[in-house]
């Protein structure tokens, strides 16, 4: 099992200098950087050289995270906005087949935040499964999984729970398209977390992790012990990312709803060592083997 940290929790904007926070993380620990792949599509040669050659230098495994745009919707029944979306996919998987990440999971299916005026559960659902089934045609020579995450009903209304995430997967019928869930959000949605893991079962292909105000593991009320011992149910050795946001401000703020400081002030340094504390905990109370 590896564990890692998305980038965002200690910036404001979804887009950072990865450089910067692969040193950082491979200080504290990790053993994966989650980046936000958003702007990667337009990196310059040198740009990628110097990432790639900065987190093999550091030995940190890069994996991406994305939260579409609205004009990046695979599920959209607008032919011009999805051709835009896969123009766009297909420029970032060139870069990321370049960086040697070969994960990318989040709303893929669809857009986010989404505008719940004009949703159509049923026809949205029936034009996700289209669009992904091509997105992970063109993800596949790259070696890349895509991950469909299963986001609470707030956010988006195609995958709020792990059985619909687990029947989507299984009606996009790709092999490299799999279950992402996240404490956070199962939090909010699963009757039971552990039994929600346990249906994704061997479609789950990476979990995201924090406690239920969006705090680092361990700071919070989460049963770790259940979910830990629901991995082990599952044989899950995959990557597991902590994704926590405890900052106002930005568009990160903005968009993830961070209307207090959940971090009380705290400087970088003291949000480093929250960190550190908390892939220990996670490393003892999820690794099963």
């Amino acid at each position: 099992m590896k564990h890692g940290i998305y980038y965002a929790y200690w910036e404001s904007e979804w887009a950072a200098d990865y450089k910067y926070y692969v040193e950082k993380v491979a200080r504290l620990g990790f053993d994966i950087l989650e980046i936000g792949v958003g702007p990667i599509a337009d990196y310059s040669q040198t740009e990628i050289k110097e990432l790639r050659k900065c987190a093999d230098d550091n030995g940190i495994i890069l994996t991406g995270g994305y939260g579409p745009t609205f004009n990046h919707n695979m599920g959209s029944s607008d032919p011009k906005i999805k051709a835009e979306a896969l123009d766009w996919y297909k420029r970032t998987f060139d870069v990321m087949g370049e960086l040697d990440m070969h994960w990318l999971g989040g709303a893929l299916y669809s857009y986010w935040p989404v505008d719940f005026s004009t949703v159509n559960k049923p026809e949205d659902w029936k034009y996700s499964v289209e669009g992904v089934r091509e997105l992970a045609d063109a993800a596949k020579p790259y070696g890349i999984d895509l991950g469909m995450e299963v986001i609470n009903r707030f956010e988006t209304h195609i995958l709020n729970t792990s059985e619909e995430g687990v029947e989507f997967v299984k009606e996009v019928d790709k092999d490299n398209v799999k279950v992402m869930l996240d404490t956070f959000h199962m939090n909010i949605e699963e009757v039971s977390i552990g039994d929600a893991i346990r249906h994704a079962g061997n479609l789950l292909g990476h979990l995201h992790t924090g406690e239920c105000n969006r705090m680092v593991p361990g700071k919070g009320r989460m049963p770790w012990r259940e979910i830990g011992d629901a991995l082990q149910d599952i044989k899950y050795d995959g990557n597991v990312v902590m994704e926590p946001f405890v900052r106002m401000g930005g568009q990160v703020g903005s968009d993830i709803k961070i209307w207090r400081d959940i971090s009380r002030g705290a400087s970088e340094e003291e949000l480093d060592a929250d960190a550190k504390r908390s892939v220990e905990f996670q490393r003892y109370m999820l690794d099963w083997k």
